[in-house]
């Protein structure tokens, strides 16, 4: 049998009701009190009219046949928006509250969302970014994170008034099923927002720690033991923390749920003291920066931590070499995956050893699939191939065919994912990971995508051309950098300011280039492509361009 979210969160519920489910600042919630909230939020919502009108089987994979629902919350009840959406047979949508008003309402244009629930003080931030589409809005005060109090949002519905409704309707939820979707919105390969559409049945199993369980009884003696909390450091707007918080959740374990929009390491250090964490996951090297100048400090106890596990962004050698100093005994972990392919493959260290981005223990699903997409390469092929996955994987990218098609693909008669990434697996079994094929720059576990950021840079009066790239740094993991050519005012801008506040009018402030480095002219191919090998080592600290590519005629 298969499962959804709503059934198995109901299933602990019943069987270990008072152990808490979530635990976020002051808020803390047993199973019980999430159970009863979700169904009572998922009944508000199908007394509204929301659900699903056009079942699965009647769909192309690009196709969704539910209303969606945008999420633009915090961290503080967004397990519970989740799960109701799932009991309404309604399609929970991440969205990213970094992004400004006007990506925002790019992506939701591109969504179409009903409703939306988030917090006010996201809310508020959004003027009139929502669109047409929006009939419902729900909203939620900011009682357990760092915002500004916000007014109530005109037109919107108060989360305790929604719970109060739902709870008075007398009529009966409609029965979810396995093929209802998820949408996980990302970047994609373009450097536009994209919608990925999974089946529940299959997220649960392949990214939620879940199972094919015969028979309701193998949850409930599944959930029996009660481990140490899982601390999910991350934003659950991103799927890495979201769906770390899952597996614990759906595995009858403690999830603590960072209550707080900015890292505070300290406040990270002191949470895990307070509520005595075992497992704690985060994003790479921006957040074990500050967590390691804090531990080393010596004023937390964090004793009772078993792993650390990084999400979204590798954790680079060095650091999980001070890890294992300051931490004797705590297993590291290196997760390699995307919101497209799930668990791909991850790298464990103890003792004293390390793993980088380039050792990694594929899942069994995992394959490497020839260059030209014919057949699949043996483990121990002397070549680079594609890193792909097989079995449970999504259905496609939301209204986008050619996407599904490129991305979502058969290869020798097995339908797979392709990750994007080239690579090998070696004779012992070892991923070994080569690059990224499209222009994507991890930055403290955002996705930015060069494209997106020249585009803007492009309109600035002062530049003709410009490349972006990622640059090492100790702090994010890689720096976005802009190589720029332009007029003779252009340095000038660069150094008062000027081109940076530009870009934070119109970007994220995480796409932002950190530096814009300053060039007589822009290196292209022969094709008109950029010679990003060039601007990666004009970007470079000793600024020596690399040797020129062959040029393409």
């Amino acid at each position: 049998m298969e499962w959804t979210v709503g059934t198995v969160i109901d299933a602990i519920a019943d069987t270990i009701p008072d152990r808490l489910m979530t635990i976020c600042g002051d808020r803390r919630s047993t199973y019980r009190e999430a159970s009863e909230r979700t169904t009572a939020l998922a009944k508000f919502l199908v007394s509204e009219g929301f659900g699903i009108h056009t079942e699965r089987a009647d769909l192309q994979p690009w196709e969704c046949g539910q209303d969606r629902v945008a999420l633009i919350m915090h961290n503080d009840l967004y397990p519970d928006a989740f799960i109701a959406c799932s009991k309404a047979r309604v399609v929970p949508v991440n969205v990213n509250y970094h992004y400004t008003p006007a990506e925002i309402r790019e992506l939701l244009d591109y969504v179409a969302p009903r409703g939306v629930i988030g917090h006010r003080s996201l809310l508020a931030k959004l003027g009139d970014a929502l669109p047409d589409t929006v009939e419902l809005i729900v909203s939620i005060p900011d009682e357990t994170h760092d915002q500004a109090p916000a007014g109530p949002i005109d037109g919107a519905v108060e989360f305790d008034d929604a719970l109060t409704q739902g709870r008075s309707w007398d009529g009966t939820l409609p029965e979810a099923t396995p093929d209802d979707v998820v949408m996980m919105c990302t970047g994609g390969t373009t450097g536009r927002p994209k919608g990925v559409l999974w089946r529940q049945g299959d997220q649960y199993v392949v990214s939620m720690n879940g199972g094919v369980h015969e028979h309701v009884d193998e949850i409930h003696q599944k959930v029996q033991y009660a481990g140490a909390p899982w601390f999910a450091v991350s934003p659950l707007m991103h799927a890495a923390g979201l769906l770390t918080a899952f597996a614990g959740i759906l595995n009858g374990q403690t999830a603590v749920l960072y209550d707080r929009t900015k890292f505070d390491p300290h406040r990270v250090l002191a949470t895990i003291e307070r509520e005595k964490i075992g497992l704690m996951t985060m994003v790479g090297d921006a957040y074990a920066v500050g967590l390691i100048d804090g531990i080393r400090g010596g004023e937390y106890d964090v004793s009772t931590l078993f792993s650390v596990a990084s999400g979204g962004a590798p954790l680079n050698v060095e650091h999980q070499k001070t890890l294992r100093e300051l931490l004797p005994g705590v297993i590291l972990v290196n997760g390699y995956g995307s919101t497209e392919t799930g668990n791909v493959a991850f790298g464990a260290s103890e003792n004293d050893e390390t793993t980088t981005i380039v050792g990694f223990t594929p899942h069994a699903d995992t394959r490497i699939a020839s260059e030209d997409l014919t057949g699949f390469l043996e483990p121990g092929a002397d070549e680079d191939g594609w890193v792909v996955r097989q079995g449970r994987m999504p259905l496609g990218y939301f209204s986008d065919p050619e996407a599904t098609n490129k991305t979502f693909l058969t290869v020798d008669g097995v339908r797979v994912v392709q990750s994007g990434d080239r690579g090998r697996i070696s004779q012992d079994g070892k991923l070994l990971l080569r690059g990224r094929d499209s222009l994507v720059i991890n930055t403290g576990g955002e996705k930015v995508f060069a494209e997106e950021v020249e585009e803007v840079l492009r309109t600035f009066e002062h530049i003709d051309d410009v490349l972006v790239v990622g640059r090492p740094s100790e702090r994010w993991g890689s720096e976005v950098v802009a190589v720029a050519s332009g007029d003779d005012e252009l340095v000038a801008s660069v150094e008062s300011g000027e081109l940076q506040r530009y870009c934070r009018d119109k970007l994220a402030g995480y796409k932002v280039p950190k530096e814009v480095v300053v060039v007589d002219a822009v290196r292209r191919l022969g094709n008109g492509k950029g010679d990003y090998r060039w601007a990666r080592a004009a970007a470079s600290p000793s600024g020596v361009p690399a040797p020129p590519r062959d040029t393409v005629a």
